[in-house]
């Protein structure tokens, strides 16, 4: 360790500084905003005012909606779990996690019919479609919605 690679901790400095406080703050007189002009006077505009002029976020066309009360369901298929899973295991959202299955789970995980499945196996997630459901059954295995 040298003098050159000292540094303060972090969250020790800041950068914001007492605009407008004298010539010796260094930052006096203009407090910074220059000359006359809009910018340089209290009640300067919003973020995105065009002077007038019809503002962009209102002159592009709007279509649709998003409802607040959506859920993102995650769909896993079957042949997913043939290939990840031996016999006999339990699957989790937590164990889809580990195994690289599922990156982000979001709001539940749904199992899906898609694939064949010959291990027995003990599914806990969030939804079962019901092809999938009767396939880990046939094979005496157990489906739990968490």
């Amino acid at each position: 360790m040298d003098l050159s690679s000292l540094k303060p901790a972090d969250g020790a400095t800041h950068n914001d500084f007492r605009r407008g406080r004298g010539h010796g703050s260094g930052n006096g007189k203009t407090a910074g905003k220059g000359h006359k002009g809009q910018k340089a006077r209290s009640g300067a505009p919003r973020i995105g005012f065009e002077g007038g002029q019809m503002p962009l976020y209102r002159r592009i066309p709007k279509r649709g909606f998003t409802n607040r009360n959506s859920k993102i369901i995650v769909g896993i298929n079957l042949r997913a779990l043939e290939e990840k899973f031996s016999d006999g295991d339990t699957v989790t959202v937590e164990e889809l996690i580990e195994k690289g299955i599922v990156t982000n789970p979001r709001d539940g995980v749904k199992i899906l019919g898609s694939g064949e499945l010959t291990k027995k196996l003990n599914v806990k997630v969030n939804a079962f479609s019901e092809s999938a459901k009767s396939k880990i059954e046939a094979l005496g295995g157990t489906c739990e919605v968490i």
